[in-house]
């Protein structure tokens, strides 16, 4: 990265209350460098310059910090993590988060896996599979103090996706765009369903730009019906 884009990184990081050493830098170049690399052969993004990659990858996934819920050292998962964003970049801040990151594909899977490897991070997990499936799994369900997803699906589908990861009492941090108004009306029978509540929806500036992001913060007061997640061409033919 050059130096203005590292500038921008941790000048960006400190509006979040997030203060970079060199170290953190070194590793946000490092996964810079291998998502340029394995673009060239693989579809992971379509923003590839530098300072676009870090306003709009790297600080909006930091931007997770301002939901008050990430202390460092909890158990979370993210939901159609792609790239690992936004949990690679919460992980290289937070070394002790226990994150798990799931994704549908396999060659994200394994570009993943030469993140960790390059940048040494532990404490991570990952799971090529699908959420519909996971979420049954007895040793996921229900185990993670957070879910996360920036995925692109409409917020009442990404609820029945992740809820089902978070125990009672935790939270689903769904990192959305600009417009959210109609998302949040169009949730509210699948809230009611898998027993969520909408704490607090966090408006978000992304720094060196006029883009504004949103951060739904969802508190689950209750276990999910085991009957949620249900398969894929159920959700996508009757979304709750």
């Amino acid at each position: 990265m050059k130096n203005k884009s590292v500038d921008m990184l941790i000048e960006g990081a400190k509006e979040w209350g997030i203060f970079l050493e060199m170290f953190h830098v070194e590793h946000f170049q490092k996964y810079y460098a291998l998502l340029l690399e394995w673009n060239q052969k693989m579809n992971l993004t379509a923003i590839t310059e530098e300072s676009e990659v870090v306003i709009k990858h790297l600080l909006d996934s930091l931007s997770v910090v301002k939901s008050g819920k990430i202390k460092g050292d909890e158990k979370i998962i993210d939901v159609g993590t792609g790239a690992g964003f936004p949990s690679i970049p919460l992980k290289i801040v937070f070394p002790k988060l226990k994150a798990t990151l799931l994704d549908a594909s396999k060659k994200r899977i394994t570009f993943l896996e030469e993140v960790i490897n390059k940048l040494g991070i532990n404490e991570i997990e990952l799971i090529h599979g699908r959420a519909e499936d996971i979420g049954k799994d007895i040793k996921y369900r229900e185990q993670f103090d957070l879910s996360v997803a920036r995925a692109v699906a409409p917020l009442n589908v990404l609820l029945e996706y992740t809820l089902p990861f978070v125990q009672v009492g935790g939270y689903f941090i769904a990192l959305k765009g600009r417009e959210v108004e109609e998302e949040i009306k169009s949730s509210q029978k699948a809230l009611k369903e898998l027993k969520g509540e909408i704490e607090e929806v966090k408006q978000i500036r992304l720094p060196f730009s006029d883009i504004l992001h949103h951060l739904i913060i969802i508190r689950k007061g209750d276990n999910c019906p085991l009957k949620y997640p249900r398969k894929a061409n159920a959700i996508k033919r009757s979304p709750l």
